[in-house]
């Protein structure tokens, strides 16, 4: 029997949980996190915001009572001062201001990530917005009921921005997205699919504003307009979307970070230090596609480094089969999903890559009902021919698809391995020359 102590219940932090109490021995775990509410599933926060749901009921999946009747002793709106991890101890503010001393046989950090926030003049005018938290989701629905707010300019064109772009247009707002990349999505997709996307956020009225650096938010006490270095934009509101950056203040030094501060953590999601483990978007994760130590910050990373450092704690030996970063988009009616690198972010890490495309319609050309095209681009290395990357886009629901490519990538399948692929045809559903066979045989 061990005490665990939990330093977050976020997505990484719930599945730790739920895996530690599901294991006959009666472990104690008390669980630590500074918010009021648990498991909130953000991705589905511009779905809120833009109606395309009612409520936000739904997009949380678990709470204190849950993991309590789990038998888990959890203190919310709590926060963790400092840890000594040489005493193996945590110090902790509860709800109520008392400070407590709280002891461990094993500490899981799940102290997730915060909004990067652009050090630039106007910042902290009204209305400018982070949206990351239920309650800031919240906070934007209360103030979008202010028919004053007619504008809304969105820096960050990465998913969440693309997302909440759409969000605002469906609520009926002028909409200018800003960011310093040429194209949305940059991070995900080659040129060839992103610009695919900008088209389609084209067609729909908002406002692209590529290529341009914030400089300043200007208003007297509330946003007023924006100010990049190339242009100025009369708005009502902006969203500072840019990114994320893994919370790890509370290593202190002790725990060793990537470059960039995420923890780095071992094939069983454990620390440098001894029965210290760290999961979700605060930890390292093993991206297949280089064979490095990196920082993917998705939900679905999260919630699988917990489910390892849950069984690892109890002493259920569980190693991680590393990441391909597999991710999706669906806005309007454009869907696009990815795995693993793009042919662009591949030649910048230095990798010599070749890649191989197919555009065709997704059923048999003979379909009379609605058939439209599938676009994918694989991405292979070039001396080793093993994929290392895929993106696909239509307004066909192909995202299943993506899935055989993370576990090629996973497990080191070659482009030429998928030329004899023993895939299923029946018109329904796609064609005997399919566009992935083709791609597969159209590679060099």
């Amino acid at each position: 029997m061990s005490k665990i102590v939990v330093v977050g219940a976020n997505h990484a932090g719930t599945a730790a949980i739920n895996t530690i109490t599901g294991f006959k021995e009666n472990n104690e775990v008390v669980v630590f996190d500074q918010n009021s509410n648990i498991s909130f599933l953000g991705c589905g926060m511009a779905l809120w915001i833009g109606e395309q749901i009612s409520k936000p009921d739904g997009l949380f999946y678990s709470n204190k009572e849950k993991l309590e009747s789990q038998g888990a002793k959890i203190n919310m709106n709590s926060s963790v001062d400092s840890v000594d991890f040489n005493k193996k101890i945590v110090h902790a503010t509860l709800e109520n201001g008392q400070k407590i001393e709280e002891s461990y046989d094993k500490l899981i950090l799940a102290t997730g990530s915060l909004p990067i926030v652009p050090n630039v003049k106007g910042k902290d005018l009204e209305n400018v917005q982070m949206v990351k938290l239920f309650q800031n989701a919240e906070d934007v629905i209360e103030k979008l009921k202010n028919p004053d707010i007619k504008t809304v300019a969105v820096v960050g064109a990465g998913y969440i921005g693309v997302e909440l772009a759409e969000a605002f247009e469906r609520k009926g707002k002028k909409v200018v997205l800003i960011d310093t990349m040429n194209t949305a999505l940059s991070n995900y997709y080659d040129i060839e699919f992103s610009t695919m996307m900008d088209k389609n956020l084209e067609s729909h009225g908002i406002q692209l504003a590529y290529g341009e650096m914030v400089k300043e938010i200007i208003g007297k006490t509330k946003v007023e307009g924006i100010i990049t270095d190339k242009n100025q934009y009369k708005c009502d509101m902006v969203i500072l979307a840019v990114g994320f950056r893994p919370n790890t203040a509370l290593g202190d030094g002790k725990l060793k970070t990537l470059a960039n501060g995420a923890y780095l953590v071992d094939e069983t999601q454990q620390t440098n230090v001894k029965d210290v483990y760290a999961i979700g978007d605060c930890a390292s994760v093993l991206f297949n596609s280089t064979g490095e130590n990196s920082y993917i910050a998705l939900a679905t990373n999260a919630v699988r480094s917990g489910l390892i450092a849950g069984h690892n704690v109890c002493g259920k030996h569980m190693e991680t089969n590393g990441v391909q970063g597999s991710n999706g988009i669906a806005i309007y009616d454009l869907k696009m999903v990815s795995t693993g690198l793009s042919e662009e972010r591949a030649k910048k890490l230095g990798l010599d890559v070749e890649s191989t495309s197919f555009e065709d319609l997704q059923k048999a050309a003979f379909i009379e009902t609605e058939n439209p095209k599938v676009k994918i681009k694989i991405v292979y290395d070039k001396n080793t021919r093993v994929v290392i990357g895929a993106q696909m886009a239509s307004t066909y629901d192909m995202s299943m698809g993506i899935h055989m490519f993370s576990l090629a990538i996973q497990e080191k399948v070659t482009i030429d391995r998928l030329k004899l692929l023993d895939i299923l045809f029946l018109p329904h559903f796609n064609q005997p020359y399919n566009y992935i066979t083709m791609a597969a045989l159209s590679a060099k």
